[in-house]
């Protein structure tokens, strides 16, 4: 791993988040230092830099962590400094109660170093009063509330577009990974081919946890956002979608496994076969259509028309092929129950 790779991210943040947590920053020390005169504002900057998160939702989460941070601290570090004043070694006790008292409290990682934190800042600077106390509890109140409202009014972040993104991925590779399973069925694979076929299989799973996670991403900056409304319907779709295209990644992901363990040389010859391989390209074309028609990918399909219409007639299999034939077949009903789940138009649907 290169040096620059411990502090530098993949993906910039937004420069709007940037923009937004210097001028919560910067509302919440100018508002708290003309309400609490006295010492500069650090505590009400430093909440409503950390209060500004990706969604409203998470900016309320990271406030109640902070402001229960804060209290603790503060208290802890005025009941340490009335006793034994602000010396250093205080400061290093104050520390060490701060961490035992959150971990006997079960807190959060987060909230447990917020209250070590706050106990150190608290001597540190020199405030052992319950005046200085109570207004630095109260100034980072309002660096927390300033954090949320600046959230909350400066375009609200509705993280819709990257769950998009992760969900068209996803469809895009999932048809791919069919196409492929389609045309290894009818040529002759060497063992080089038959594990890179696996291997691009199995990286499904991944990009279906990615689409999950960055769905439940724009569900959560939902939560408490002024402009939900006009996006819960989008958001929802997605969510409907990748619940039809999570089974077929495990089904695809099967059915490639089955191909790979059981493959010979002779498969192609097998009537069967060569059907399952057309099956699995109409399969592929459904995917796609049903990825274009829940408004996530904007390129439209070869055709409008969903390719899967018929059950698939078949021929006995080979003895030899019997296992391999019918796990495939099994996984394509799957699949086209899938697919068809939601389309009252196509048979079975």
């Amino acid at each position: 791993m290169r040096f620059s790779e411990r502090f530098r991210a993949t993906r910039r943040a937004p420069l709007l988040q940037v923009l937004k947590s210097a001028v919560a920053t910067v509302a919440a020390w100018l508002l708290a230092g003309w309400l609490i005169p006295g010492p500069p504002p650090v505590f009400a900057a430093i909440a409503a830099l950390l209060v500004v998160q990706p969604s409203v939702n998470q900016s309320l989460g990271k406030a109640i962590e902070r402001s229960v941070g804060v209290i603790a601290g503060v208290v802890i570090a005025s009941l340490l400094g009335l006793v034994f004043g602000s010396s250093s070694w205080v400061i290093l006790v104050a520390i060490l109660v701060a961490m035992l008292a959150a971990w006997a409290a079960r807190m959060t990682t987060g909230t447990s170093n917020q209250v070590a934190i706050s106990a150190m800042l608290v001597l540190a600077l020199g405030g052992t009063s319950p005046e200085y106390a109570f207004d630095r509890i109260i100034e980072t109140l309002i660096g927390a509330a300033i954090g949320i409202i600046v959230n909350a009014l400066i375009v609200p972040p509705v993280l819709a577009g990257p769950s998009r993104d992760q969900l068209a991925a996803l469809g895009a590779e999932l048809a791919a990974s069919v196409t492929r399973l389609a045309r290894a069925l009818e040529r002759p694979q060497r063992q080089a081919d038959l594990d890179g076929l696996m291997i691009e299989a199995r990286l499904l799973r991944p990009m279906r946890d990615a689409a999950d996670g960055a769905i439940a991403d724009a569900e959560d900056s939902l939560t408490l956002n002024p402009r939900r409304s006009a996006h819960r319907g989008d958001i929802l779709e997605q969510r409907r979608l990748l619940d039809r295209l999570g089974p077929m990644v495990t089904q695809v992901i099967g059915m490639t496994r089955a191909f790979v363990d059981h493959y010979d040389d002779g498969l192609g010859g097998e009537p069967t076969v060569g059907a399952i391989a057309e099956q699995l390209r109409r399969v592929a074309h459904d995917i796609r259509l049903a990825v274009h028609l829940a408004d996530v990918e904007p390129e439209p399909p070869t055709s409008a028309i969903p390719a899967l219409t018929a059950p698939l007639e078949i021929a006995a299999p080979k003895s030899d092929h019997w296992i391999l034939v019918g796990s495939l077949l099994e996984d394509l009903r799957r699949i086209r129950d899938e697919l068809q789940a939601e389309d009252p138009s196509l048979p079975g649907g």
